[in-house]
């Protein structure tokens, strides 16, 4: 193949695949009520999160860390975290801050001191607004909502459609895509319009392998349903972004519920099939009713963000060539590669090679690298280990390749 015709990322896409991890956070009136999907009849009354501080929240996230941070500012039950002018159904009819609060405008705050970029979900659905049933009241009313967040809290760095419960409705995602591109042209858009991440296809936080970058891979190998309402121009790159929540089978915070917190063997087997073949991993934390992260979610996820470091932060031997020469004979477990996907994704066979004093031995076989591959093996002993490309779409560009010993 012409290299001239693979589909390459562009810079925002390059910039957002190198983020690797990010926290989700769902919040809102569900967290008060003990639910996942409401109605939209739960009284603003119940919001009142007594010590909400947004800035713990994303200081978690940063030590332990998430390179960005997504906000639920209106999940299916209509409820809106920020001061909009669409409708009552929001903080400002709640007694937190006395209806002045804006939870939105805190993450944005936060965000922005410590340096960690932002981003919203904004339902489509909406089970409480009246006027959904009305498609063109109710496109310009989901118009306003947008335009609202992405003129008012500075940069974005990814809007998170929903899908849930829009089944058999079209949105205008033309007007969606000219707002996104008018006001926030560097932001990634997950699975709807025109996406530039789409959803993995599942919510247990793991990709298939291979897990390829462009809409022909996918297709051939992770379809969804959304694909195929997709506008004309989405890009042919369109990324993988694996969605999970730390507690099993929740998004929002339920109270006696810290046995169902993933271990930290659980998180990391999904940290090598998310990051380590290739997608982003967007974990979900969800604060409680006090506004805070609690101490279980938090000690899990500082854990976690622990071990990724112990594992992966001191490569015995890194090079950017097809071959990994060690100082002298060296114990090895785990190998990672990576691309340069900005020329776009080649490889499409390889095996790797460890040279041992009984000669050489294959560690792995695998198809696709692009922006990352995490393989982990029974440690041997090497005094280099090697690539072999046996089949690629062009010349191989090879950004990393490291070596580790991880153990036990």
């Amino acid at each position: 193949m012409d290299k001239k015709l693979l589909a390459k990322p562009t810079p925002q896409q390059l910039a957002w695949q190198d983020l690797e991890l990010g926290m989700f956070c769902h919040f809102g009136i569900n967290t008060f009520c003990d639910q996942e999907w409401g109605d939209g009849t739960d009284s603003p009354e119940k919001f009142n999160p007594t010590s909400l501080d947004a800035r713990q929240w994303i200081s978690i996230a940063k030590e332990s860390g998430f390179k960005y941070f997504i906000l639920t500012a209106k999940h299916h039950d209509g409820f809106c975290l920020w001061q909009t002018k669409t409708t009552d159904y929001s903080v400002k009819s709640s007694p937190w801050k006395d209806g002045k609060g804006d939870v939105v405008a805190e993450c944005a705050k936060a965000c922005e001191e410590l340096d960690m970029p932002f981003g919203i979900y904004l339902s489509p659905w909406d089970r409480h607004e009246p006027c959904y049933e009305d498609k063109e009241t109710y496109d310009d009313f989901y118009a306003e909502q947008l335009t609202e967040l992405l003129t008012g809290y500075g940069p974005m760095v990814e809007i998170w459609f929903d899908g849930a419960g829009s089944e058999g409705r079209e949105y205008d995602w033309e007007r969606i895509m000219f707002i996104i591109r008018k006001y926030q042209p560097d932001a990634m858009v997950f699975n709807l319009g025109a996406p530039t991440v789409r959803w993995v296809g599942n919510e247990d936080g793991v990709a298939p392998y291979p897990c390829w970058n462009t809409v022909k891979g996918a297709r051939q190998s992770m379809y969804t349903d959304e694909m195929a309402h997709w506008l004309s121009d989405t890009p042919d790159w369109v990324p993988a972004e694996c969605d999970v929540p730390i507690r099993k089978g929740s998004w929002f915070w339920h109270p006696n519920d810290e046995s169902s917190i993933r271990t930290l063997d659980e998180l990391m087997d999904i940290y090598y099939r998310s990051v380590g073949h290739g997608a982003t991993l967007l974990l979900n934390i969800a604060p409680d009713d006090r506004g805070l992260i609690p101490e279980a979610d938090e000690k899990a996820v500082r854990e976690f963000g622990a071990e990724i470091r112990r594992r992966f932060s001191n490569p015995i031997a890194k090079t950017r060539e097809r071959k990994l020469v060690f100082k002298e004979k060296t114990l090895v477990d785990h190998i990672i590669l990576m691309e340069d996907i900005a020329h776009g994704e080649r490889i499409k066979e390889y095996e790797l090679i460890a040279n041992t004093k009984n000669g050489p031995v294959t560690l792995v076989e695998g198809s696709a690298i692009g922006h990352k591959k995490i393989d982990h093996f029974e440690a041997v002993k090497a005094d280099s280990l090697e690539l072999i490309v046996k089949k690629a779409d062009a010349v191989p560009i090879i950004r990393n390749f490291e070596a580790f010993y991880v153990g036990g």
